[in-house]
């Protein structure tokens, strides 16, 4: 056997070991995919439902705000009417009132200094 013809034995053992190598690689990387679909197909099964509940809910938590933005309204224009009542019954009733009152010291006076005199 000639230098030549080891050597050319050589590279073929070589040649060999790397194609066992990328073989073992190419099966791992099948296996790795295989393995890859599986979970992508376990995810879009329950994702799927998760993300339509995820909508469902958030359709009827935009509902809720409409009916809270519309309960907040309501309360405003309670809370400004009994604001205005409040001001006008101040208005109407405390010069009224402060008219009696007066009137009342007034008579009050009036009624002890009669009564001094007596």
């Amino acid at each position: 056997m000639s230098a030549a013809d080891l050597a050319a034995v050589i590279v073929a053992l070589v040649a060999i070991v790397g194609l066992v190598v990328v073989l073992f690689a190419v099966a791992s990387l099948v296996s790795t995919l295989r393995s890859l679909r599986e979970t992508i197909e376990a995810i879009r099964v329950d994702a799927v439902p998760a993300v339509a509940d995820l909508r469902r809910a958030a359709h009827r938590a935009n509902h809720q705000l409409d009916h809270v933005d519309e309960l907040l309204a309501t309360a405003e224009s309670v809370s400004a009417t009994v604001d205005a009542t409040s001001r006008l019954t101040y208005l109407v009733v405390s010069n009224p009132l402060i008219k009696i009152v007066a009137f009342g010291a007034g008579a009050s006076r009036a009624a002890r200094r009669l009564r001094r005199r007596r």
